[in-house]
């Protein structure tokens, strides 16, 4: 599927007055669930191969694995399942040890429609780490490459951004899907205890769009993290902003929903009578 394909899909479900819903999908059964629910987009990446085996999210950015390789490994598993939904690959933009634009043709050919540069460096990258980051090769300015040259390839891009500034870059690098994030996902037995309350997260939500939306008025802005945990979040703040038009969820669609289901499941069999 290439890009204008999906981006036009995407865009008439806004005109529709519906949502753009992406997922996380740490196996292939997520993938295959989210698509029967109707997804939007599906990306795959380290953290939801972490999470479904009961870790935080966070595992994704700590030197835990090789990162793209595990997106290559978990291809295997997702893209054979997946019959209409376009999948995204999560790319480590700052990986000193790939070629980036062989790899980035590399997942093309596997049948990618597009990435993203997950897991990134930049929720940890603060102050004198930011600058040692930039300095040694490994900054954020690796990661806008990655985003710019699948750009190039007619891949679908869908970058997280934390700041307004960011927001700036990767629409000018050529971000089709835009998500701001607005911390780690709360709520479950292994979500974030800290988080933005549902009305900041809604503030921070806006001003990234927002400025995005500067450089380019056409792209798509999900919103994705922190206390936007349910449905019934994602509800407060699309109601409550402008121009965002849907929610990418990882822990939210697939960690959450097993969590529950798998517990509630258990305890009624629990309950039976002999």
């Amino acid at each position: 599927m290439n890009r204008q394909t999906v981006l036009e899909r995407l865009r008439r479900t806004v005109s529709e007055g519906r949502p753009v819903i992406g997922a996380g999908a740490g196996t292939g059964l997520s993938a295959k669930c989210a698509e029967a629910g109707g997804v939007d987009l599906i990306i795959i990446y380290n953290s939801g191969r972490y999470r479904m085996a009961g870790r935080g999210s966070l595992a994704g950015l700590l030197p835990y694995g090789d990162a793209n390789q595990i997106v290559v490994e978990m291809a295997s598993e997702v893209l054979p399942v997946v019959r209409d939904t376009p999948v995204l690959a999560g790319v480590c933009g700052t990986d000193p040890f790939r070629v980036m634009p062989r790899f980035l043709d590399t997942l093309k050919d596997m049948g990618f429609a597009g990435g993203a540069e997950l897991p990134d460096r930049r929720p940890v990258r603060r102050g004198s780490s930011g600058r040692t980051s930039s300095e040694t090769g490994m900054g954020f300015d690796l990661e806008i490459e990655m985003v710019r040259l699948a750009h190039e390839r007619d891949l679908v891009t869908a970058p997280y951004v934390f700041t307004a500034a960011q927001a700036r870059e990767m629409a000018a690098a050529g971000a089709d899907v835009l998500v701001p994030h607005v911390g780690l996902t709360t709520k479950g037995s292994i979500g974030a205890g800290t988080a933005l309350s549902l009305d900041q997260a809604v503030a921070a939500v806006q001003e990234m769009r927002d400025a995005a939306a500067e450089i380019r008025p056409d792209i798509l802005v999900l919103c994705h993290g922190g206390p936007i945990a349910e449905p019934s979040d994602a509800a407060y703040v699309l109601s409550r902003t402008k121009g965002v038009v849907g929610f990418f969820g990882a822990s939210s669609v697939e960690r959450l929903p097993t969590e529950l289901a798998i517990t509630a499941q258990v305890a009624a069999f629990k309950n039976l009578e002999i």
